[in-house]
């Protein structure tokens, strides 16, 4: 390769080489800045998503998106950059929930013992609910297309052969549809204690009431 004829081949060496330590530097100073605002941008997500648990579980779903962003300490326009509607936000704040009732119904369907099966779910899924204000209301009035209504209607499907196996077993009334089990689980809503450590309590006495009233012979 012949060398320019304004520069000879030594000085145009000379001129490049020391580019190379400033080019790996700038790479990595980019490199770290990209990592940094990554980390960033992860944890303003996981803070906007526990803000909306907590939010959600005290007060239900009534709580609005700005109100989300103070309580996560970031702006309105952060919090919509991750979540660019509210059932987005609802959807993944409630993804615990939704494993946890998965398995509750998994746990039900798979006992032995149909009766015990169905109370346990009831007794489960009224804990749950009285631990979180929202879910409820998410699973009733969430959008047709939402992750929440979605998962409703796979654990209804469940629920319908815990709850035919019950009947078939002579346990549970024969009149009690799934849309009962909505109903207790809305008027769980209710439940209150003076003290938070005590509702877990209410919650178990609330279901036993409730388990009693579905029972094809109360008083079981």
């Amino acid at each position: 390769m012949s060398s320019s004829p304004c520069l000879p081949g030594k000085l145009l060496r000379s001129r490049t080489v020391p580019d190379a330590p400033v080019r790996l530097g700038e790479v990595r100073q980019m490199t770290a800045e990209m990592t940094r605002l990554r980390v960033d941008a992860e944890e303003n997500r996981d803070r906007i998503i526990e803000a909306a648990r907590e939010l959600f579980a005290q007060r239900g779903l009534a709580v609005g998106m700005r109100e989300v962003a103070r309580r996560a300490g970031v702006g309105p326009a952060t919090l919509y950059r991750r979540f660019p509607t509210r059932q987005a936000l609802i959807d993944t704040a409630f993804s615990a929930e939704m494993s946890a009732c998965r398995r509750i119904v998994e746990d039900a369907a798979a006992d032995p013992d149909p009766w015990r099966g169905f109370s346990s779910a009831v007794h489960r899924l009224i804990g749950l609910n009285a631990r979180n204000r929202g879910f409820v209301d998410a699973l009733v009035t969430g959008e047709p297309s939402s992750a929440v209504v979605q998962h409703r209607q796979e654990l209804l499907g469940m629920l319908r052969g815990v709850t035919r196996r019950a009947q078939e077993a002579g346990e549970l009334r024969r009149d009690f549809v799934l849309s009962d089990l909505l109903l207790i689980l809305s008027a769980g809503r209710g439940l209150h204690a003076e003290r938070p450590d005590l509702l877990p309590a209410a919650a178990h006495r609330f279901a036993s009431l409730a388990i009693d009233g579905l029972a094809a012979a109360p008083g079981r």
